[in-house]
C-alpha cells in the first residue's frame, strides 16, 4: 500500500475519472481527458487517455499524476501561447486535481475503502463514512451482470417497468414508465416554519441515516439516530425533467439494463434519481410506515421530502406505503415488508 498513497490522496487501482480540458493540439478548443490508475509490477501506473474529434486516442503514462499531466500541461501552454489566449502556468497545477483524487464526493468514498487504514502516510480529511459500511450484493453465478433480469426485480415506487405502475393519487403513467407521485400531505408546523425545517434537514440529514442491507429487499436505509414524529428525515433529489424526457431517459436506461429510479412530482414533471440521485431512493416500501412522501412548496420550487409519521428508532429501517394502484394478477408485486398488517401485494 505505501506506492498507492501519498500525503494527499490515495489511488486506487481501477479508479476512473473524465475531464474536459484544453486541447494539446489547438489552443483555443477543449477535448476529453480518461483518466485512470492501473497496477504495474507491483507500482501504480497512472494513466490518461486523449480522445479528440479527428484525431486517434493519444495514451500516456506516468509513475505519478503529476507525471502524466505534465506531458499534457506543457504543450497546452505552448498551443495557448501561441494563439494569444490566456496563459497558462502548469507550475501552479497539481496532478491529484486533475485526477479527481481531491474532489470532496470521490475522497469521502475513497476513504471508505477496505483497507484504507494501511495508507498510514496519508492525512484522512473525512474518515470512513457510514453510508459505504455494508455488505456486498450476492449473486449466485458471481457476476451481477450475468444474472438474469427477473420482472420483479428491485419492484421500488422508482423502479421503471412496463406493467405502467401509478401512484394512487395520480391515476398517471408516462407512457410505459410506471412512477409515484408525491402525495399532498400537510407538513405539520407545531414548531417551526417549513422553510426552516427543510434548511435544517439539508443540513443534518447525513447523520440521520445509513445504508445498509435490507430485511425487506436488496438495499435500505437506516435511521442513524432516535428520530421524533413529523421530523423532515431527509430529500428525495434526482434531476426534475418533463414527461416526454422521462420517456426517452426510461428506453435509454432500460437498454443499459439499469435500474430505474424515478419520482412524479406533479402532473408536468418527474425526478429522475437514476444518476444524480440520493440514498432517499433505497428507501423500501411498507405496510406499516413509519415515514411518508410529501411535497413541499418552498420559494425555489417544489421539493419532495420524506418525512416521519411515528417516532423512530435508532436502527430501525426506514419505510413508506408506495401505494400502488392495483392491478391484476398477471402484474402483481408480492410485498415483503413482514409487517403484521402486510397486504401481501404491493399493487
Amino acid at each position: 500500500m505505501a506506492a498507492f498513497h501519498s500525503a494527499n490522496a490515495i489511488f486506487p487501482v481501477g479508479y476512473r475519472a473524465s475531464r474536459i480540458y484544453w486541447s494539446t493540439r489547438h489552443g483555443n478548443h477543449r477535448c476529453r481527458y480518461l483518466c485512470s490508475v492501473e497496477e504495474n509490477e507491483g507500482q501504480p501506473e497512472f494513466v490518461v487517455r486523449v480522445i479528440e474529434q479527428g484525431y486517434d486516442d493519444l495514451v500516456l503514462t506516468g509513475a505519478s499524476p503529476k507525471g502524466v499531466w505534465d506531458k499534457i500541461l506543457e504543450p497546452v501552454a505552448d498551443r495557448r501561447n501561441e494563439s494569444g489566449t490566456l496563459k497558462l502556468f502548469p507550475v501552479y497545477l497539481k496532478g491529484e486535481d486533475l485526477f479527481g483524487f481531491t474532489v470532496t464526493a470521490v475522497t469521502r468514498i475513497v476513504e471508505s475503502l477496505p483497507g484504507v487504514e494501511a495508507c498510514d502516510r496519508y492525512t484522512f480529511r473525512f474518515g470512513r463514512n457510514p453510508l459505504m459500511e455494508l455488505p456486498l450484493a450476492i449473486n449466485p453465478s458471481g457476476s451481477a451482470r450475468s444474472e438474469p433480469k427477473a420482472c420483479s426485480h428491485v419492484k421500488r415506487p422508482h423502479t421503471l417497468s412496463s406493467t405502467g405502475i401509478v401512484s394512487s393519487k395520480s391515476m398517471q403513467t408516462i407512457g410505459s414508465v410506471g412512477v409515484v407521485e408525491a402525495p399532498e400531505e400537510v407538513i405539520p408546523k407545531q414548531f417551526a416554519s417549513v422553510p426552516f425545517q427543510y434548511r435544517r434537514m439539508k443540513a443534518e440529514w447525513k447523520s440521520n441515516v445509513y445504508l445498509a442491507r435490507s430485511r425487506i429487499q436488496g438495499l435500505g436505509l437506516y435511521a442513524a439516530r432516535d428520530i421524533e414524529s413529523h421530523t423532515m428525515v431527509m430529500e428525495y433529489i434526482g434531476t426534475l425533467i418533463r414527461n416526454e424526457v422521462a420517456n426517452r431517459m426510461e428506453k435509454m436506461y432500460e437498454s443499459q439494463n439499469r435500474g430505474v429510479y424515478m419520482f412524479r412530482l406533479d402532473s408536468e414533471h418527474v425526478v429522475d434519481a437514476t444518476i444524480t440521485g440520493g440514498p432517499a431512493r433505497y428507501i423500501n416500501h411498507s405496510c406499516a410506515p413509519n415515514c411518508i412522501a410529501e411535497a413541499v412548496s418552498l420559494e425555489r420550487g417544489d421539493k419532495i421530502v420524506i418525512s416521519s409519521c411515528r417516532n423512530i428508532q435508532r436502527g430501525e429501517e426506514l419505510c413508506y406505503d408506495y401505494k400502488f394502484d392495483l392491478e391484476d394478477d398477471q402484474h402483481k408485486i408480492p410485498c415483503h415488508c413482514g409487517a403484521v398488517n402486510c397486504r401481501k401485494w404491493m399493487n
